[in-house]
This record gives structure tokens, C-alpha cells and sequence, in this order.
């Protein structure tokens, strides 16, 4: 018989599939889209995905046989295989990477080494002074890991210790695979089986007489079964479930449990809850969104992308939940595919209205188990119909796809930087939009460039919603001169008489604020004002921005915290001052300067935990919260009725950075959260504060031009060569010696311009040229559209290649990210 072979994806970022025998005993069970347990290395155990078989056995190396399959059914489908491929291929990354990205940890198992030590072991005389440590340690304890006995010994390479004490017998090692995903569970009342027919079961009933609170659980009991036959037939009710119907219940739980009357049972529950309220139909839409939905029917039965170009409060969400249950009905699933997490808090109770426990919520915040019952539920053709998530949510197994909606398509939030595959999701889902047959809508009310070139140039089909729903009018924005109110000493601290007027008026009126910062923490640096000394990340290129509320300085690159110091590092003074300003000192100023209201933040700090934006969200939705101070997080599709003023305390911040996106992002920022303001009942007001007032992005935003900025960016980016008419690919190389780095990097950018030209600029440092002392070169590749994608990134990784092979540069990283943001 011939013998079969498996190719294994294993989550290593390797450039290449692993091929291992399949054994007689896993012949009819091994199969692509399961999972297997397989050798790796010499003592590694990992766990892989089969992505195909074959009877080609390696010609490089002798094959190893896969240990165990995990699975009886597919866990990752053939589509989804092939989108990973294609992930890595346009990327520049391996499938490796993408499964460990694509997976729910709670579907991968990790390899975990334990050391246990043999009771039986005879004594050895040479042992260094260390091992006895370890020794010890698990003398009087069952197991340890290889970590913890580095910790144990104190030793940085506790490899050759170890080796030494399993050679001498006196230490044995398991390797174990660990499943970090267990189905959720809870204890169950169920009929004890000598009760189960009618009579028994009135027999015990007479016999509970004198125990009336016993008669009055198990007539409840037998109740929530559903009556005597269910009961009789081995219902179940969950324990909790019984006790919130009786009070004092607990004691004559366990009476009944100890006279046989009733038995426990763990039973598997589902981590995702039920929606109990009452669903509601779809709203009816005004004319003007009837006519907006029948042009897009129209772009999808054209089979192109739709772009839906609407301003803030049109009503796009409306026209989706109707798109929405138009694809339902026909029985195939759809995808909301959102760029933050804080948005899904809003959109999913409004979703879960109409489409109840069809709906589905996939993102980053959820836990392992949940996340793994989204997807087993994806794959078991269960209830979810409607997928809402982030990111992330593209790599779910869909079964049949009709529908793909990516709201404020325009968002960098989709673009994933860090570690691979460094992947634009609303890219992706294009991809898998065509290659699924469904339709696609990308909508915003500030397109970016590309999509909007896209759907003049007709790729896609553009849809304009031009007014706001219900008649409601754009707010009303006013611009203030900064600079001007400095230099006559009307600023306080960084607030304008105009804001402080038009905030104290909405407080009055019972209404609320919005104040946009895009900068976190309390000040950006503190600076000596005797010799100009500035605190800077040991670790970072980077000054270290100051934490008010914790008082500690924090790298927002790497996380390095140290505590404020009270002198300059340089000259001893004590005169440190802040310099800038963050979301907590502007949270700290408004307070002062209005005691009364009641202020939030709304930043990354304040939305670390799970239900942080939900909590936030809900009390400003509430009305709990007068003030709402945010980064960007406040820009992006959020809802509040009684928003009248929205400030924006630093318009120059968002256009000044050296980025050929700055002014792009710039307006789409100061657009969308203007945008938050009046979206109910009446005209809202916007007061922007820059320095530069006549700044031609600041005249498009007060006038809402988005035709207008495109037409004065677009030339721009054609003159320059950037997006959408070339293609970039970003390198970044680096090491922690610069003197290494800066070779590698220089015979990099030369042999990438033997190839290419002058389409290859750089190497030179970034903006930050040192992070988690690694020391960094950049190299920007601008290819045009015309240009083979593939045969240029060949090109570029055979470069790639050619250099990190070389002896004095083997330890050079280079990272390329395709269409950096």
C-alpha cells in the first residue's frame, strides 16, 4: 500500500508547509482542515492544521509521523485554507503566521515541557551547586516547566543544567500538549433514576409531606422540566435556574440530592447568552435612503463593490440592517465588519433588536471560550446568521457567504501592524468578496483616497447620501485662531473663550460635550527649563510621556514605566515642566474649570478592561456624563442623541506629522467627530482651534467638501507617486548594533536598485529610529500598478534573502509590510 503524506501549516514563521507520514491508524481520520499533533524539533510537540495530502515523501529530510489527530471533523474549511494562502503570499508572510493570527487560542494547543524528578534516582557527587536547587524545588512539588526552573536555578541558560540531570537519571521529562479551551460547564438537577416512572415518583412526592420547602423545589423542579413526563423522561434544569425560583432553596437542594430525589449532572452551557427581548422589524427608510438602497441592488447585480458615500447621521446603518435581512432571507450569512471595538457596543444592541440570537460578536475583548463557540458554532451550521466584529472576523468560517458590509471603510483600524500578517481587512474581505460570489459594501462619510479613486474610475459603484436623515442640518462649524487668542492672553490653559462660552451654554441647557485630543496621557514630555533636558525611554528613541494620575513617565512604544522624578537627569534643577497636553490633563482642567459637570475619558487607558468602552458608552449614552474627553476613539461612528458641541482642541497635531496620509487622516478625523454633534432634534455646533486658520484641509472640513479635498489631494499623489496610483512596500530592518544594521541595510537598498531603481528610496532612520533597543532603517518601495505584484515581491525576498544570509548579518530582521499605513 502507499504510504500517504500530510502537509502540516504549523504556527512558526517559517517559509514553508512541513510534511509528515500519516500511520495506518490516522489513514481515515487525517484530513485537511483538522488539526494533528506533531514532533517538532527534537522535543517540541505543536499542534497544526492538515492542509493537504499526498503520496510525495521529502526529499530534504526523512519524515516524521503525525502523533495524533485532534479533530473527527474540519476545523478550518478549504476556503478558509486558501485565503491564508493568499494572505501570505500578497503580505509577504508565511501561512504559519497567518494560523496564528486566524486561529481562537482556544483552538490552538501550546507544547509545555515538565520536569518531574525520579524518586529512584541513585546520588551523583559532581552536580553543580545549582541543580540541587532545582532538585529541591521538585522535591517538594509535582512538576516544574522549563521557565520555572530557569527562575528556580537563577540561570539565564538552564538548557545544559537540565540536560545534565535527565542524562543522570535523576530527572524525568513529559511533554504534554495543554488545550487552553474548555467547554463551559455547570452543575444540572436532573430526576434520579429510580424515580423515573409515574408511581415511584409519587410515592417520593408523599413521602416530602413533613418537608414543605423540598415539595415546593421538586414541584418546581418537575415544573420547569416541563411536567412529570419530562421530568420522568431525564430533563435537565440547571441548578442556579431552580435556585432563583424558590428563595432558601439551597438547603433543600441538598436534601433532596441526599434522599436520591434528585441527581447532579455537569452539563455543557453556552458562554454566549440569549436575547430575551422582543425583535423588531426593520424601520421604514425615507425616500431619499429608498433611492440610495436601490442603486446599491443595482452596483451589486453590476457584481462590483458598492461604496456608499454618506455624511455623518445619513442613516447608512439602516440601509445595512435592511441589506442585511434581505440576505438572510435567502438563507446565506452576512459580515459587519467594524474598525474598534468601542463601535461594536452600540451597533450590537441595535442589531440585536432585529436580528436577536442570529447575531453573532467576534473581537479581541471576548474570551478564549467564547471566541472558540463563535467559531464552532460558524462551522456546525448554528445560529448565527449575522457576524459583527472587527477584524479579526474575516478569518471565521463562513459556510455561505452573501453579504459584507465595511463600515467607515476609510479607518487605519483595519490595517493590522504589528506582528504578521500585517493585513488590511477591508482589502481582504474585497478578496473574499470576490471569490465567494457575494456582495460588498464599503461605507463612510469620508472615503479614503483609494476607494474613492476606485469608485471614480469605476471599480466600484458609488452611492452619495448628501443629507442628514430626517432633514437634520451639518453643524455648524466655527474655526478659532489659537494663536491669535495667545498673543492677547485669552487662552485658558488650552481652551478658547469661544469654547469655554459654548460649553457653558450646552451644560445649561442640559446637553452634552464632546473634546477631541488625539494624544493620550497628561502631557506628551516634561522638559528642564534651565538646560532643555527631557526624559527619554532607555529602551526607545523617544521622550516618555507623562502620566499624571499614576505619576509615572510611560513609553508608549514599549511600555517602559519609571517614576516621575522630581530633579533634571542632566543639571539637577528641579524646574521639570510639562510641555503639551493629553486626554488626562484636559479631563483635569475641564474639571476645574466646571466642577459641577460630571466629566469622562475616553482613551486607551480608561478601555483596557473587557467592558470598558461598554461602560463608558452606556453612561454617556444615559446621560450619566456631561463631558466626554477621547483620542480618536470618539470620532468613529458613535451615536448620542443629546451631543450639541463637539470641541477640537488641536487641529495642527492631526496635520503636521511626516506622512503623506496627514492631511487624509486629518480630515477624515476632524470630519467624523464634527459629525457627532446634533445628530438629534437640532443644528449642532463644532468649535475648532488651530493656529493656522486659512490651512486649505481646515477650509474643506468647515465647508464639508470631500469632493473638494480629493480633487486638491489626489494631484498630489500622482505628482509624488504615492497610492492609489503606485503600490508601496515598507522595509524595516533591524538590529541592536547600528554599526550592523547600517551595513545590512545600505547592501539591501543596492541590491533592491539593481532591480528596481530609483523605485527604492532609502535606507535612512525613521522618526523613531530606536524601539525595545532594537535600532531601525526604513526602505520605501513605490511600485506601479502596472507591475507584476508577485514577481516584484519574489524580487524583493530573494534581496531579503541575499542579505540576512551573509555571515556578519544573519541576525538582521527584516520586516516587510505591503501597503503600509
Amino acid at each position: 500500500m502507499e504510504k500517504k503524506y500530510a502537509d502540516i501549516v504549523l504556527p512558526v514563521p517559517l517559509p514553508r508547509l512541513f510534511t509528515y507520514s500519516i500511520p495506518d491508524e490516522f489513514a481515515g481520520t487525517t484530513a485537511p482542515g483538522r488539526r494533528v499533533v506533531v514532533s517538532f524539533g527534537k522535543r517540541r510537540l505543536m499542534s497544526g492544521v492538515v492542509f493537504a495530502l499526498h503520496n510525495n515523501a521529502p526529499r530534504e529530510y526523512d519524515t516524521k509521523a503525525i502523533l495524533s489527530v485532534l479533530d473527527d471533523n474540519e476545523v478550518v474549511t478549504q476556503d478558509q485554507l486558501a485565503l491564508w494562502e493568499w494572505i501570505a503570499a500578497y503580505y509577504q508572510c508565511t501561512v504559519g503566521e497567518v494560523y496564528k493570527a486566524a486561529l481562537p487560542s482556544g483552538l490552538k494547543l501550546e507544547s509545555e515541557t515538565r520536569l518531574y524528578l525520579n524518586k529512584d534516582y541513585e546520588e551523583v557527587t559532581d552536580l553543580p551547586p545549582r541543580a540541587y536547587a532545582l532538585i529541591n524545588y521538585l522535591a517538594d512539588n509535582k512538576y516544574c516547566t522549563l521557565d520555572k526552573a530557569a527562575v528556580v536555578t537563577e540561570l539565564k541558560n538552564v538548557y545544559p543544567l537540565v540536560k545534565r540531570l535527565i542524562e543522570a537519571g535523576i530527572v524525568l521529562v513529559n511533554e504534554e500538549m495543554t488545550a487552553s479551551y474548555r467547554p463551559k460547564t455547570e452543575q444540572a438537577l436532573v430526576l434520579h433514576p429510580k424515580h423515573r416512572n409515574e408511581d415511584a415518583l409519587r410515592d417520593f412526592f408523599d413521602s416530602l409531606g413533613r418537608a414543605p420547602k423540598q415539595l415546593e423545589l421538586l414541584m418546581t423542579f418537575v415544573s420547569q422540566c416541563g411536567g412529570v413526563d419530562k421530568a420522568i423522561e431525564g430533563q435537565r434544569v440547571l441548578r442556579r435556574q431552580l435556585l432563583a425560583a424558590v428563595d432558601g432553596g439551597s438547603g433543600a437542594v441538598a436534601e433532596l440530592i441526599k434522599k436520591e430525589g434528585l441527581a447532579v449532572e455537569d452539563v455543557q452551557v453556552d458562554r454566549l447568552g440569549s436575547f430575551n427581548g422582543k425583535i423588531a422589524d426593520v424601520n421604514p427608510l425615507s425616500a431619499v435612503q429608498v433611492q440610495a438602497l436601490a442603486e446599491i441592488r443595482a452596483g451589486f447585480e453590476d457584481g462590483k463593490p458598492v461604496l456608499l458615500h454618506g455624511v455623518t447621521s445619513s442613516g447608512k446603518t439602516e440601509l445595512y440592517i435592511h441589506l442585511i435581512e434581505e440576505t438572510i432571507s435567502k438563507g446565506r450569512q452576512a459580515l459587519y465588519l467594524l474598525p474598534e471595538i468601542a463601535l461594536t457596543t452600540q451597533i450590537t444592541n441595535r442589531l440585536r433588536s432585529h436580528f436577536g440570537d442570529k447575531l453573532g460578536v467576534y473581537h479581541s475583548r471576548f474570551s478564549d471560550g467564547e471566541r472558540v463557540e463563535v467559531w464552532k458554532d460558524m462551522l456546525t451550521e448554528g445560529r448565527f446568521s449575522v457576524i459583527l466584529g472587527v477584524r479579526s472576523s474575516i478569518f471565521l468560517p463562513f459556510r455561505d457567504l452573501g453579504l459584507i458590509i465595511v463600515d467607515e471603510e476609510h479607518d487605519p483600524s483595519f490595517k493590522q501592524y504589528d506582528p504578521a500578517p500585517r493585513y488590511n481587512a477591508r482589502d481582504v474581505a474585497l478578496l473574499m468578496a470576490r471569490r465567494a460570489s457575494c456582495n460588498i459594501l464599503l461605507g463612510t462619510a469620508t472615503p479614503s483616497i483609494e476607494s474613492y479613486y476606485h469608485a471614480r474610475s469605476g471599480m466600484y459603484h458609488l452611492v452619495e447620501l448628501t443629507q442628514r436623515h430626517e432633514g437634520i442640518q451639518l453643524p455648524l462649524i466655527e474655526v478659532v485662531n489659537t494663536q491669535e487668542a495667545k498673543r492677547r492672553k485669552l487662552m485658558q490653559s488650552h481652551f478658547s473663550p469661544r469654547l469655554l462660552e459654548l460649553v457653558t451654554k450646552a451644560l445649561e441647557n442640559k446637553e452634552q460635550v464632546i473634546l477631541f485630543q488625539n494624544r493620550r496621557g497628561f502631557a506628551p514630555y516634561l522638559e528642564c527649563s534651565v538646560c532643555a533636558w527631557v526624559p527619554r525611554c532607555i529602551h526607545c528613541d523617544v521622550s516618555m510621556t507623562y502620566h499624571k494620575h499614576t505619576e509615572s513617565l510611560v513609553c508608549h512604544y514599549c511600555g517602559y514605566t519609571e517614576t516621575v522624578r522630581t530633579r533634571c537627569g542632566a543639571c539637577g534643577s528641579p524646574s521639570l515642566r510639562t510641555v503639551g497636553f493629553g486626554t488626562q490633563k484636559v479631563e483635569e482642567e475641564i474639571k476645574v474649570l466646571f466642577p459641577e459637570a460630571r466629566v469622562g475619558r475616553m482613551d486607551y487607558d480608561t478601555t483596557r478592561g473587557s467592558k470598558g468602552y461598554e461602560k463608558l458608552i452606556s453612561s454617556f449614552e444615559k446621560g450619566e456624563l456631561d463631558i466626554l474627553v477621547g483620542t480618536q476613539m470618539v470620532t468613529k461612528g458613535l451615536d448620542f442623541d443629546r451631543v450639541s458641541l463637539v470641541g477640537i482642541l488641536n487641529a495642527d497635531s492631526m496635520l503636521n506629522s511626516p506622512d503623506f496620509r496627514a492631511f487624509e487622516r486629518g480630515f477624515q478625523m476632524m470630519a467624523q467627530v464634527s459629525g457627532r454633534a446634533g445628530r438629534k432634534n437640532k443644528r449642532g455646533r463644532v468649535v475648532l482651534q488651530t493656529s493656522d486658520p486659512e490651512h486649505p484641509v481646515i477650509r474643506f472640513v468647515v465647508s464639508n467638501e470631500f469632493k473638494g479635498f480629493y480633487e486638491y489631494h489626489i494631484a498630489e499623489r500622482e505628482m509624488f507617486r504615492y497610492p492609489p496610483y503606485y503600490r508601496l512596500i515598507s522595509l524595516t530592518v533591524k538590529h541592536r548594533d547600528r554599526k550592523i544594521l547600517q551595513e545590512a541595510s545600505a547592501f539591501l537598498g543596492d541590491v533592491l536598485k539593481s532591480g528596481l531603481g530609483n523605485r527604492v528610496l532609502g535606507p535612512q532612520e525613521p522618526p523613531v529610529s530606536r524601539i525595545r533597543d532594537y535600532f531601525l532603517q526604513k526602505i520605501l518601495i513605490k511600485v506601479e500598478r502596472t507591475a507584476s505584484p508577485s514577481k516584484t515581491k519574489e524580487f524583493i525576498q530573494s534581496c531579503i534573502d541575499q542579505t540576512v544570509s551573509k555571515e556578519p548579518w544573519k541576525y538582521v530582521s527584516v520586516i516587510a509590510d505591503v501597503d503600509p499605513m
